[in-house]
């Protein structure tokens, strides 16, 4: 008789969010899986569950946790999955567990509830059709400026997760491939200092400063190649002097604000070394 795993979804901030059928499961269920269980334990003492057997399975779960996880899960038992915030798999933890739960004959229900992109969406006014989710971006090298490139040639609207303190250079590189997108910021969603940010993607990357709370990014349909101007020759020597004030490599600089810029690469790397013997540095 096999089990039930039951995919959560928990509040991404305002406690009031859980749903009733998601308070019914973690009272029902056998045992509760969390990315942080300080963080799930205090949710469960607030909707009043106690004494409810709780274990640790966040992203980094070796092998053999997953697997005592299945195997609960095959010889009956009824298991929930959460993360700290949101829906588990939505760029989060439990992927791989639910793979292997259903490769097992697991039944495998979701309970679904509050959503940072369906919140961020709704509040932005951007969003009427479909759009395409993206999560987090890669943090650097090749990854990252082939994610980009792909956000900005998506025509349709766009949704991103990143950290607060990568905010700024998301946006930033953003502007430098798609600037007139329109685009809304979305941080601390459901919370009290929950706020909207609007413009352009090049008008918030302008904004400086570090943003503050969890963020939410929400673009726009992508504007029609003739709305959106060249990267200035001013614009692209302002972006590898910040390269060179970085300590990179004149190939890496290149290479980068080639993507941005829409020239070849070898084309911005003589621009790169030009710039390289105007500033008097070394490579």
């Amino acid at each position: 008789m096999s089990g039930t795993l039951f995919v959560v979804a928990t509040p991404i901030g305002n406690l009031g969010d859980i749903t009733l059928r998601a308070v019914e499961t973690l009272r029902a269920v056998d045992r509760v899986l969390a990315e942080d269980t300080r963080r799930t334990l205090t949710l469960l003492n607030h909707l009043g569950i106690v004494a409810k057997p709780l274990e640790r399975l966040d992203a980094h779960a070796p092998e053999g946790v997953i697997e005592r996880a299945v195997e609960r899960l095959v010889s009956g038992e009824k298991l929930a999955l959460v993360t700290d915030a949101g829906t588990p798999v939505v760029s989060d933890p439990g992927t791989l567990l639910v793979k292997r739960a259903a490769d097992r004959g697991v039944h495998i229900v979701p309970i679904p509830g509050a959503s940072a992109v369906l919140a961020a969406i709704a509040g932005s006014g951007l969003v009427s059709g479909g759009f395409r989710f993206v999560g987090f971006l890669p943090r650097g090298g090749p990854a990252r400026r082939e994610a980009l490139e792909r956000v900005a040639s998506t025509e349709e609207a766009a949704v991103l997760f990143e950290s607060p303190e990568r905010t700024q250079a998301t946006l930033r590189d953003i502007a430098g491939l798609s600037p007139e997108r329109p685009a809304t910021v979305a941080r601390e969603l459901t919370k009290v200092h929950e706020e909207f940010v609007r413009g352009t993607v090049r008008e918030l990357s302008d904004r400086g400063g570090t943003w503050l709370g969890e963020v939410t990014i929400v673009l726009g349909d992508r504007p029609t190649k003739s709305d959106e101007p060249m990267l200035t020759d001013a614009e692209m020597e302002r972006r590898i002097d910040e390269g060179f004030e970085k300590k990179r490599r004149a190939r890496d600089i290149a290479e980068e604000v080639a993507l941005w810029s829409g020239l070849s690469k070898k084309e911005v790397y003589t621009k790169v070394l030009e710039r390289k013997r105007v500033r008097g540095g070394a490579d």
